[in-house]
């Protein structure tokens, strides 16, 4: 069945009958007999009638439809094909995971490698719902999907979200994957579209810590953690040695020296760019000897999957497991307010070493290194001490000088 008169979105949605309802410039409303409505630009060319699907009614509209039309109709009036074109289209369609990956490909040169693996798996990890998107589709709509749930309560995060998919579509419209505006765009885009954020100075939030008070009682419930993923164990280790969590989810095999109880970290893990050693207490040494014991791979707390470390949520996952409303980093602040409490009365200079804080000028640095290891030995014992405590004990414990002759005598790995 033909119309002569202009389709309305009403005469869209309630024509049931088979048939063929035409609009103008071309555009044709397609009913089949099972009912699906589907939208086709017809044309002549040399005599030849064409015609070019344009897509499903129920999910593009009316106005979308014209828009549609309307392009077939300039293509064919300056002699272009749009049925070749769109093949052409297509075969240089790209999802965005795929375009974030080669983005990230191009751009990645000069950063360090810590930076490098963050780009990329942090914009993926908060993408998800765009990664099987072809990124000639994604409009304005899908980027407010991805920053809204981020928005109120992880504003800095969904920032910097929004930069990075800003940068890969960018990307896509120089390498001619898509035309148009940036969707990610901030001004004259998303900053009309979202909520406005606070200030920024407004926005600055510190990482949950537990008082240090309360490590002994804490620690003693994650020790009596049965976890075969060994989560809680590698949450054990960072909390012993102060670590960053990138910096044990990346430990290997040969940063450990057993003999002289050390963990050295490599420059290019740590975000000071500097190497940083960690001396090993006994608790954390008997956690590695346990690894060590059933390794299958070069990383000390590996993953599911082969040759890779454990994902950077595992560790927060334990702690949702055991009900404790803290940041695996803010265990860095926990040590850093129990060292510093005058009671202990540790150097300041040795508890920044400890935690990897830049401390002095280069040459101050360089001195400290080769003299403080054994005072942040100490410190470390102490720690680790104070956190095996029995929870009703008082806080208050004599400083452990110097690590006992049983605790050097292990020497398996080097056999």
């Amino acid at each position: 069945m033909r119309q002569t008169d202009k389709l309305t979105a009403a005469k869209v949605k309630h024509a049931t009958k088979a048939g063929r309802y035409g609009d103008d410039a071309g555009l044709y409303l397609e009913i089949s007999k099972g009912g699906g409505k589907s939208w086709v630009f017809m044309w002549k060319r040399n005599g030849r009638r064409r015609a070019m699907g344009l897509g499903s009614a129920h999910s593009i509209s009316l106005l979308k439809a014209r828009e549609l039309a309307k392009s077939a109709v300039e293509a064919v009036a300056e002699g272009r094909d749009p049925i070749g074109e769109r093949r052409k289209a297509r075969a240089r369609a790209i999802t965005f995971v795929e375009a974030a990956r080669k983005c990230h490909d191009d751009i990645k040169s000069g950063w360090c490698d810590k930076y490098r693996r963050q780009w990329l798996s942090g914009l993926l990890a908060h993408t998800k719902r765009l990664h099987n998107r072809m990124v000639a589709d994604i409009t304005d709509d899908d980027v407010v999907g991805v920053l809204r749930p981020l928005w109120d309560d992880q504003p800095n995060l969904a920032l910097g979200v929004r930069e990075r998919i800003e940068r890969v579509l960018y990307w896509c419209k120089a390498h001619k994957y898509r035309d148009g505006e940036n969707p990610a765009r901030w001004k004259g885009g998303l900053k009309d579209l979202m909520p406005t954020l606070k200030r920024k100075r407004e926005r600055i939030t510190h990482m949950v810590a537990l008082p240090h008070e309360e490590m002994p009682a804490f620690m003693a419930k994650l020790r009596a953690t049965d976890d075969s993923l060994h989560r809680a164990r590698a949450l054990e280790f960072t909390i012993l040695t102060a670590a960053r969590s990138a910096e044990t989810f990346w430990a290997t095999w040969d940063e450990i020296d057993f003999s002289n109880r050390l963990w050295t970290v490599p420059k290019e893990r740590m975000k000071s760019g500097v190497a940083h050693v960690v001396p090993l207490s006994d608790r954390a040494m008997h956690i590695l000897r346990d690894q060590h014991d059933i390794r299958c791979s070069q990383f000390v707390f590996p993953g599911h999957r082969d040759n890779r470390p454990m994902s950077n949520t595992q560790m927060l996952t334990m702690l949702v497991r055991l009900d404790v409303k803290v940041t695996v980093h803010g265990f860095r602040s926990s040590f850093r307010d129990w060292a510093g409490d005058d009671l202990r009365r540790f150097p300041r200079d040795v508890i920044e070493m400890a935690l990897a804080h830049t401390v002095g000028n280069a040459t101050e640095r360089a001195y400290r290194r080769g003299t403080a290891l054994q005072q942040r030995r100490e410190l470390m014992n102490a720690w680790a001490a104070y956190c095996e405590r029995p929870p009703q004990i008082d806080n208050v414990i004599p400083m452990e000088r110097k690590p006992s002759n049983s605790s050097m005598s292990w020497n398996r790995a080097a056999e």
